[in-house]
């Protein structure tokens, strides 16, 4: 059999299909997360916590010097990735919490 005769069939099963489907809407969820994220809720937490921008935060080893940029630890992009992988982990275990529960409650599984 052919590499193009076996690509094709991979490419045209459901399983393929349905997954190319999935990281599309995945890519699309977690752009949403992201200016969830980002937009809604880094800003009034860090209102709350006395005006910090949390993508600000760094701790600088190297200033800038005159092209070459400064050295630095961004320790507030690395806890707005957590809160977003986070609200994505969750989001997605809902997802599959409900999926799981209207496959164990479908008419078409009773017998």
């Amino acid at each position: 059999m052919s590499v193009v005769k076996e690509f094709k069939e991979f490419a045209v099963k459901g399983d393929a299909v349905d997954m190319a489907i999935g990281i599309v809407i995945g890519a699309a969820f977690g752009g949403i997360v992201t200016s969830l994220v980002n937009d809604v809720i880094m800003p009034p937490l860090g209102y709350v916590i006395g005006g910090v921008d949390f993508a600000n935060l760094q701790i600088v080893l190297k200033e800038a010097v005159d092209t070459t940029p400064a050295v630095a630890i961004k320790y507030g992009m690395f806890i707005n990735k957590v809160i977003n992988f986070t609200i994505v982990a969750f989001s997605m275990f809902m997802v599959v919490k409900g999926m799981n529960h209207l496959k164990k409650v479908s008419p078409a599984n009773k017998k």
